[in-house]
């Protein structure tokens, strides 16, 4: 069961988020960090897995260090590690699109299984997310991405690839089956075109 804890969480997460939204929807980013939340706790999330992922952009996205440990002071070290886990970059600038991108998949192998569940719902949330929006917008969705459609495409199936030789986890297959849905409506347009 979720204490007050989760509750607080999910206040804290509301309120860091509370003018971001997602990329080229206007959809409030809140509904992303609810989504990687709910998918985790389909998975078996204990709270502080659940609490992670409602945390997991904040780092990144929300103040870096010092959001680090805000959260470290509310929610403890173990929330705290799985947040840095799923953290690509806790610098402003952040890297290079490609060089974060790496580094992420490079670390999947050697990630604690909290990490990986946190992580995988997350791309999951995203996921499906793109082919919703694909389906919706068509090829105009790749333009919101740094990476494009390209490189949008290599990081997915990467982290799939990376995921699968970590373990067997029901969670990396749903992953893998909306990533090659993905990849065949690219196809599928591609051939179109």
């Amino acid at each position: 069961m979720l204490s007050e804890r989760f509750t607080q969480a999910l206040t804290y997460a509301t309120q860091l988020h509370t003018h971001q939204v997602r990329k080229g929807s206007g959809i409030p980013y809140v509904a992303h960090l609810l989504g990687a939340a709910s998918i985790a706790l389909e998975y078996g999330a204990n709270e502080d897995e659940a609490i992670a992922a409602l945390l997991h952009d904040a780092v990144e996205d929300q103040g870096g260090a010092e959001t680090r440990e805000e959260i470290r002071r509310r929610f403890g070290e173990t929330v705290t590690a799985i947040v840095d886990g799923c953290t690509d970059a806790d610098t402003m600038p952040k890297p290079p699109w490609k060089q974060r991108k790496e580094a992420y998949i490079a670390h999947i192998s050697t990630a604690s299984p909290s990490v990986l569940l946190v992580s995988a719902a997350d791309k999951l949330h995203n996921a499906r997310s793109i082919l919703q929006d694909y389906r919706l917008v068509g090829e105009s969705l790749w333009e919101r991405f740094q990476g494009g459609k390209t490189g949008t495409l290599w990081y997915y199936r990467s982290l799939v690839d990376a995921y699968q030789k970590t373990e067997t986890r029901a969670i990396f297959a749903e992953l893998a089956r909306v990533v090659t849905q993905i990849e065949d409506l690219a196809s599928q347009k591609k051939s179109e075109a």
